[in-house]
């Protein structure tokens, strides 16, 4: 070993003393998966056969949860968390059922709850992200972001855990789509692959300000709109059409597309 290397193996052992200790990535996603799996049997392959089983494998995955934050070196009270977000449980999963309605009766393609559950991505990223935000909650470091990175990689669909989604949230199709930490989303929202509710700066002196905007109830959000900036607000039952970029504030009902200007000497030379 020359002193080249010597010096560069010093750097790499050095760098390692900061790092806090957290378990793998695919520790955690296993532990929401299987989470998942338990709350929708549609996602599982074995059922529990009494409520006694229920509530034991319930147990099981709350003791799973505390395991995993006692060896997350930045968290403390890590059993204490863990059964704060299993209080929780009830009312995720009847938001998450609400998420289900929504996206049976926002997509024709939908035909049965079991479809929606076992196969689409936008429930996959959607269950991730409450999961993810439950825990962000209860001041749990590090997982929540673990994994809505994981749904991402998955689906394509990035949700940061800190953003605030309503009840009925239906993200069809759902590729490309960004939804940025500080967005609030209200019930009944409705939006499409490659939307970006994004900011309009990324300055680092505003990461605790309200960056990305709000959408109100009722808002359905087509394809590849693009919406910036912590001030703007959606109002309810409006309609942002495919493509639209949006830096402002819309009152409620509105209806914005994006109008393409076509030029007319290269329609006729292609004609």
């Amino acid at each position: 070993m020359d002193d080249v290397e010597k010096d560069f193996y010093q750097k790499i052992f050095e760098s390692q003393k900061g790092v806090p200790s957290v378990p793998p990535n695919q520790v955690i996603a296993s532990w929401a998966d299987s989470l998942i799996c338990l709350l929708f049997p549609e996602r599982a392959d074995c059922f529990p056969i009494s409520t006694e089983e229920v509530d034991h494998k319930f147990g099981l995955r709350e003791k799973e949860l505390a395991a995993v934050l006692a060896v997350t070196e930045t968290c403390r009270e890590g059993a204490v968390k863990a059964r704060s977000f299993f209080q929780q449980l009830p009312e995720l999963y009847r938001i998450l059922n609400t998420d289900i309605e929504a996206i049976l009766a926002g997509d024709p393609a939908a035909k049965t709850r079991f479809e929606v559950i076992r196969a689409y991505p936008g429930f996959f990223a959607i269950a991730h992200y409450r999961i993810a935000h439950a825990l962000l909650v209860v001041q749990v470091p590090h997982l929540p972001r673990i994994l809505t990175e994981y749904a991402h990689g998955i689906t394509g669909i990035d949700i940061h855990p800190g953003a605030v989604i309503g009840e009925y949230f239906c993200i069809d199709h759902g590729s490309g789509t960004v939804i940025g930490e500080s967005t609030l989303i209200g019930n009944h929202v409705k939006i499409y692959q490659g939307v970006t509710l994004g900011a309009l700066s990324v300055e680092k002196t505003m990461m605790n300000s309200k960056r990305h905007p709000t959408v109100e109830d009722g808002v359905v959000i087509y394809s590849n709109a693009t919406i910036l900036g912590g001030e703007t607000v959606i109002g309810s039952n409006s309609i942002v059409g495919g493509n639209v970029w949006l830096t402002r504030s819309i009152p409620p009902n509105s209806k914005v597309y994006h109008r393409p200007s076509i030029d007319l000497v290269e329609q006729e030379l292609l004609g």
